[in-house]
């Protein structure tokens, strides 16, 4: 599995639901009664997006992603001689 950088250095600011998602009782659909949940705000930086908060009175939490490790692989490796993984097909 190969995992890129693409959208990965910008902000997001996601709405809580007001309400619990209840079944529509003509087509059965869930659903909630508002639409904030279904919009998504994205900002090039942490300051941008808690500015945006504040100035709204939007109540915020900012996560911060985890480092990401770098393991630098070959593809030679895998027929290696003397290799410490058990071959598999």
């Amino acid at each position: 599995m190969q995992s890129g950088w693409a959208g990965t250095r910008e902000w997001v600011l996601d709405f809580e639901p007001d309400e619990p998602q209840h079944a529509d009782p003509l087509m059965g659909w869930i659903g909630g009664g508002t639409t904030r949940a279904q919009v998504q705000l994205r900002f090039e930086t942490r300051e941008e997006a808690i500015a945006y908060a504040e100035k709204h009175a939007i109540a915020y939490e900012a996560e911060t992603p985890p480092p990401r490790k770098f393991e630098p692989k070959s593809y030679a490796d895998n027929f290696r001689y003397g290799r410490l993984e058990n071959w598999t097909h």
